[in-house]
């Protein structure tokens, strides 16, 4: 298996989405779980569909069938200094 990048923001490889399906059988949200694939600052937004598509082809069923991975919206980071009130 090759190492093509799924998950841009986290670093995940095809060969790792494939091995973690096949090894534990794994439902799309598992994976997430497993492989952080979906984790990153895109919550999602990107790779979802190419780890669903991937999973169908492993068992065969739709991504609908099973529980489906949750996409985050990004949300921009808040520095603490500003949680603590010392900037205005």
């Amino acid at each position: 298996m090759n190492q093509t990048i799924i998950c841009r923001c986290e670093e995940v490889y095809l060969e790792d989405i494939h091995n973690t399906a096949i090894t534990y059988n794994c439902s799309a949200r598992e994976v997430k779980l497993r492989t952080r694939a979906g984790m990153g600052y895109c919550g999602g937004r990107t790779c979802r569909p190419a780890v669903d598509a991937i999973l169908e082809t492993i068992t065969g069923e739709k991504a609908g069938h099973a529980i489906p991975m949750k996409v985050q919206p990004p949300v921009r980071p808040v520095p603490l200094a500003v949680l603590g009130g010392k900037i205005r």
